[in-house]
């Protein structure tokens, strides 16, 4: 979803969509020997080149036994690193001496298996040389000096990665790069868990959207934020030397950077500041970021903390600091003014400590310089550390967060980050996220659709932070008074239930909005991590119970009100059909869905819900119809199962109520006024539609495509006209800005079409456009592209795009009385989905695919458990006892399967 207009097209050739990505995997030089032609001391051993230690004069260097002469002679030095198995790898990173004198400007690197490469223009300010090639198997590497200046040449470090084939976990997979030029604030965080309260990654646009947060394309960074969550940004972190002036804000702090010798993984960041000379390395547990900076320079020093200002989409304010220690200080500011809406003010509690003793805090407000603080409060607030600090020195830095407290922040910090060991918090946060993604193992497929597979996951699994406490403490704002979008909201502090372990039995959420998630999200965890939804639909009545409303988006605890509808009545549903409520009760959920649903509740104002209610459509808005109509299907199926038969007639008579809204000359859904008239004729204008138009939104009924193709004139018919839709939005890799074109996989609205068919008797032309939206629309793996360029919304476009490459959908969202999955051609050999233990009965759910390829696209024929299946879809009770579903693919469509209902 996005709430601005614009407009470009993607023209771009199909080559560029599979090019290979730049996932950063572990670096392999450190399991290698290294060998060199001469070193000048047991200071300078060859193996230095392989500790860590880079850019720091006279530490952690090799450096040959060098000679000169008057008439320009130079020993030209040799290193090899060898390994004990061969490796295949396809990147290498050089680093030159931290000596400005002594510099290796080129040279050749040989390789085992015979080839060589030029090496030129290796820097000599202390960033690194990226040398990428097409894959080698190798059993060593060699580089050969063959141009420098001074006398005593060496590196200071050599890195050496891994090519996909020999990646030897699912994080290696993970490209974070992937279309951060197109992204939003929140897009792109590596410091962070899944789900996690803290989000810390780099800053290089300051901007919300098109490109804001992490930008590939910028070569500054400008500080680090800690907060990257819905409507939320901010605690900005930066170490520089002393004389900067941190008054001039980013612009006065920046520096540059490059990806050459940046390293990106879900859970770890390193990137070298090259203006300030120094190294920074952050990963984090749930409530706590941690920070490691290595400085190459003697130099005194200032780790900045930025409390004002706007950043991303909001503003920090109101800043309040205490000193605490001489390695701890405390605070909070202000979350104001952001953009979309939401409580007016949501305030952001901290604690920070330091491995080691600062000299003092000092710090600046406004203009204003500020020295020797204890306390201080107001805007524009920001506080220096003060240090002292030698080349090769390391410093640590833990900041933990709370909504509800300064206590609690602390108790964050306390019981869950308890050590100063960077590397074990980074390398149990590797652990974690190995293990949420290794929940669906694909084989087969290319090294392109990997790579934006277990990248689509990441991003299904990155968003919608934790609020609450370890301590169980959240803070509620969702009462208050509304203005707009926003509201002036009471804070209030509130605790989790705890089970009969003294466990905390959900956890409450920031997100963005629901809209539309019934297409990807909401299936998708379902699959592999059933108590995601569990969580979240418990986080989302929880809501309700506190103030009322069902969110659409809950932001710092409260309401946003962004977008329509009630959409996570969708959420809700399917958690409970698939059987996986377990974490609030059932009864209460209905209560607070049927609520919300009525006049008062979050589906719209009491007037429209009446107008809406009394002719079956939302007065001057198709958009909404669509969606309240899918919802009132979806609340239908609850109060079926749970026996509430006048409900069930209620909702399922109202749910059919979109039909008002068919034109019979065009064939589409139009938006009608309050008189019952069609606003306009114009199938392309998104005039009386959310982000949408006719032709990409009549198909959203997708709880009742029977009944849309009665209208249309039958099956065939409907099929005929999307098909038609299909092929005028090929050219434009079925990518549109909001509101234009036919079919548009850019924004949620689209992202049911290609599976439309299945459900009007023609599945093989689902399996051709899942095939072909999946490569165009979401196949890049580049900066530029990969989610059709507008929003991946906290992982719904990526949570598609997963769901089209496993072969899996279901058009109704799994909201039904008896939820099913559809099935299409999946990209993988084979997929094994893990299922949860606590909900499901089975161990596993298999999908394997017979001569699969790019040209074999189309289902021949099928079975589940050894039994033949004709249906292109299969039920939700099935797919939780565990079972094996194998697909037999060709390269003509086979118009008999799957037409059977």
């Amino acid at each position: 979803m996005n709430y601005i207009h614009h407009r470009f097209f993607l023209l771009i050739l199909f080559t560029s969509l599979i090019s290979e990505g730049k996932a950063t995997p572990e670096n392999i030089a450190r399991k290698a020997k290294v060998t060199a032609s001469t070193s000048l001391s047991s200071e300078f051993k060859p193996e230095h080149v392989t500790d860590g230690i880079i850019g720091v004069p006279g530490k952690g260097e090799w450096a040959c036994l060098g000679d000169t002469t008057d008439w320009g002679y130079i020993r030209f030095p040799w290193i090899r690193l060898t390994w004990k198995n061969p490796k295949i790898i396809n990147r290498i990173v050089l680093f030159d001496r931290a000596s400005l004198k002594d510099h290796i400007a080129g040279g050749k690197l040989l390789f085992s298996d015979g080839s060589m490469l030029w090496v030129n223009e290796i820097p000599n300010d202390g960033s690194g040389k990226e040398i990428r090639f097409d894959p080698k198997t190798v059993e060593w590497v060699k580089f050969i000096t063959t141009d420098g200046k001074g006398k005593d040449l060496g590196f200071s470090e050599i890195e050496v990665y891994p090519a996909p084939d020999q990646y030897s976990d699912f994080v290696s997979w993970v490209d974070p790069y992937i279309e951060t030029n197109r992204g939003r604030y929140f897009f792109f965080i590596t410091g962070s868990r899944p789900f996690g309260m803290i989000g810390a990654a780099p800053l290089t646009r300051n901007k919300n959207q098109n490109g804001g947060g992490y930008n590939y394309n910028e070569n500054e960074i400008l500080g680090f934020e800690q907060i990257h969550t819905w409507m939320i940004g901010g605690l900005e972190v930066m170490p520089t030397p002393a004389n900067i002036d941190p008054t001039k804000g980013q612009q006065g702090w920046k520096s540059k950077f490059s990806h050459s010798d940046e390293i990106v993984q879900p859970g770890y960041h390193r990137v070298f500041l090259q203006d300030h000379k120094t190294w920074v390395e952050f990963s984090s547990t749930d409530r706590v970021s941690f920070y490691r900076f290595r400085y190459t320079r003697d130099m005194e020093a200032k780790i900045l903390t930025n409390l004002g200002g706007y950043v991303g989409n909001s503003v920090m304010a109101k800043a309040q600091v205490k000193k605490v220690n001489d390695i701890e200080f405390e605070g909070a500011f202000s979350s104001v003014d952001r953009y979309w809406g939401g409580p007016k003010e949501v305030k952001v509690f901290f604690v920070i400590q330091f491995d080691k003793p600062y000299k003092q805090l000092n710090g600046w407000q406004g203009k204003k310089q500020l020295t020797q603080i204890k306390e201080a409060s107001g805007d524009s607030l920001g506080i220096a550390a003060m240090y002292n600090v030698t080349a090769g020195d390391l410093l640590s830095m833990k900041i933990a967060i709370s909504y509800t407290s300064i206590e609690n922040a602390r108790r964050n910090l306390q019981e869950e980050c308890p050590t100063w060991d960077f590397d074990a918090v980074r390398l149990e946060s590797k652990k974690i996220w190995n293990e949420w993604l290794s929940k669906i193992k694909v084989e087969g497929g290319t090294q392109a659709q990997k790579v934006k597979f277990y990248t689509d996951l990441w991003h299904v699994l990155l968003g919608r932070q934790k609020i609450n406490d370890v301590s169980g403490d959240y803070p509620d704002r969702t009462t208050g008074t509304r203005d707009g979008n926003f509201t002036a909201s009471v804070f209030k502090i509130k605790t989790l239930p705890r089970d009969s372990e003294g466990r905390l039995k959900f956890n409450m959420y920031n997100s963005d909005a629901w809209w539309l998630s019934q297409w990807n999200l909401n299936i998708l965890w379902g699959l592999a991590w059933p108590e995601v939804m569990d969580e979240m639909s418990a986080s989302m009545v929880q809501y309700a119970i506190n103030g009322g409303l069902l969110p659409r988006g809950p932001s710092g605890g409260g309401y946003s009100y962004i977008m329509t509808g009630c959409p996570a009545t969708n959420l809700v549903v399917s958690t409970y059909q698939k059987g996986l409520m377990t974490k609030i009760d059932q009864e209460i959920a209905y209560e607070k869905l049927k609520q919300n649903m009525l006049p008062g509740g979050m589906l719209g104002n009491s007037q429209d819900i009446w107008f809406y209610t009394r002719n079956g459509f939302w007065p001057n808005n198709a958009g909404i119809t669509v969606e309240a109509a899918f919802q009132d299907y979806a609340l239908s199926q609850m109060a079926l199962n749970l026996d509430k038969k006048r409900d069930y007639r209620y909702f399922l008579k109202r749910s059919g109520g979109w039909k008002k809204l068919f034109n019979e000359k065009q064939g589409l859904l139009f938006p009608k006024d309050e008189d019952g008239e069609f606003m306009h004729n114009d199938p392309l204008s998104g005039a009386g539609w959310i982000e949408a138009n006719a032709w990409q939104a009549t198909w959203a009924v997708s709880h009742d495509i029977q009944g849309l193709s009665r209208l249309m004139g039958g099956p065939d018919s409907l099929c005929v006209k999307l098909n038609y839709a299909f092929k005028q939005a090929e050219d434009d890799d079925f990518v549109f800005a909001y509101n234009d074109g036919y079919v548009s996989y850019a924004n949620q609205p689209g992202c049911s079409n290609a599976h439309v068919f299945n459900h009007a008797g023609q599945p093989w032309l689902s399996q051709y456009w899942v095939r072909k939206v999946k490569e165009q629309a979401y196949g890049g793996i580049t900066p530029d592209l990969g989610y059709g360029g507008h929003d991946e919304d906290q992982g719904q476009m990526g949570g598609t795009s997963a769901l089209m490459a496993i072969g899996l959908f279901s058009l109704k969202g799994n909201v039904s009385s008896t939820p099913t999955y559809d099935i299409t051609s999946p990209v993988f050999d084979k997929i094994t989905i893990a299922l949860d233990p606590v909900y499901y009965p089975g161990k596993q759910f298999v999908i394997t695919t017979h001569d699969n390829s790019a040209e074999n696209i189309y289902i021949q024929k099928a079975s589940l458990n050894g039994q033949k299946l004709d249906r292109f879809w299969f039920e939700h009770k099935v797919f939780a006892k565990g079972g094996h579903l194998e697909i037999y693919l060709g390269p003509e469509p086979n118009k008999s399967w799957g037409v059977n209902k």
